[in-house]
C-alpha cells in the first residue's frame, strides 16, 4: 500500500493500482526507447503487472501501531512481503518468461528490507538469481542491454507513478516527497529526468519521454481517520468507495 496522510484522512493507492498506472505512462512512450527488440510487448506487460504481488497484500491494509497508521510497502513486515514478491513474480513469469526475468531484476535491485545480513533477504536474492539465469537460458540469453534498458524504463515509470501516489495533487516543488524534488533516479539515454505539478491534475516530465500527452486516472480511496477510530482499519478501508484522480500527463 501506497500511504500519504493530511489531518483528516489517510490516502491509501494500493500498489497493483499504482503499477496500472506505470503501466498506462509506459504505453505512452516514444517507440524508440524501448529498441529493436521482439520483446517490446513483454516489457510493457511487465511494467503493468509488476505489483501483482501486492494484490493479496493490500486487499486489507494492517495498522501500524507504533506509528498510528497503516503499513505501507516501505515498512510492511519484510517476511511476508518477501513471501509474496516471490509469488507475484511467478505469476508475471507464467504470463511471459521475459516479463517474470524484468520483475525479478526489478525486486532484487531492492536494499536489503532487514539489513544487508539478513538471511531471509539473502534467500530471496540466490532464489531470484537462480531464475534470473534459468528464464535467460531459455530465452537463449536476450540482449543484455536491451534488458537493462527495459528494466530501465519500468523502474522510471515506477518512480513517476510513484511521484504522483507521494504528493498532493498540484504541490509546490517545495512540498513534494523528497525522493523526487530533485529529479528521478533513472535516467534515460544519459539524461536525467523530473516531474513538476502544473495544475492540481497536470504533470509535466521534463524533457518530456512521451510521443503526446495523455490522460489518466489512478484509483485511491480516501480513509477517515475518524471511520478507522471508530470501525478499525479494515472495515474503514472496505466501506471507503473509491475515488479517481484524473491526471494529464505532459
Amino acid at each position: 500500500m501506497i500511504v500519504r496522510e493530511n489531518e483528516r484522512f489517510f490516502v491509501l493507492t494500493p500498489q497493483d493500482d499504482h503499477a496500472r498506472l506505470s503501466g498506462e505512462i509506459a504505453k505512452r512512450m516514444h517507440a524508440n526507447l524501448y529498441g529493436n527488440s521482439p520483446y517490446v510487448q513483454e516489457a510493457l506487460l511487465a511494467i503493468a503487472e509488476h505489483d501483482r504481488s501486492w494484490m493479496r497484500l493490500d486487499d486489507t491494509p494492517v495498522w501500524n501501531d507504533r506509528d498510528r497508521r497503516p503499513f505501507s510497502f516501505m515498512d510492511y513486515p519484510h517476511l511476508p512481503k518477501l513471501t509474496f514478491y516471490r509469488l507475484g513474480v511467478d505469476e508475471v513469469e507464467a504470463m511471459s518468461a521475459y516479463a517474470g526475468l524484468l520483475c525479478s531484476l526489478h525486486f532484487s535491485s531492492f536494499q536489503p528490507p532487514g539489513g544487508a545480513q539478513d538471511p531471509a533477504w539473502s534467500e530471496f536474492v540466490d532464489h531470484e538469481r537462480a531464475r534470473q539465469r534459468r528464464i535467460r537460458a531459455v530465452l537463449n540469453e536476450p540482449e543484455e542491454a536491451s534488458v537493462m534498458r527495459h528494466l530501465g524504463i519500468l523502474q522510471l515509470c515506477d518512480q513517476i507513478s510513484l511521484y504522483v501516489c507521494f504528493n498532493e495533487p498540484g504541490a509546490a516543488k517545495a512540498d513534494e516527497h523528497p525522493w523526487y524534488r530533485e529529479g528521478f533516479g533513472v535516467r534515460l539515454d544519459g539524461r536525467q529526468l523530473s516531474a513538476a505539478w502544473t495544475g492540481p491534475e497536470r504533470v509535466r516530465i521534463s524533457p518530456s519521454p512521451f510521443a503526446e500527452p495523455f490522460r489518466a486516472v489512478l484509483r485511491t480511496k480516501h480513509v477517515l481517520k475518524d471511520a478507522i477510530a471508530g470501525m478499525g482499519i479494515g472495515d474503514a478501508y472496505r466501506e471507503t468507495p473509491w475515488t479517481e484522480q484524473t491526471l494529464h500527463f505532459e
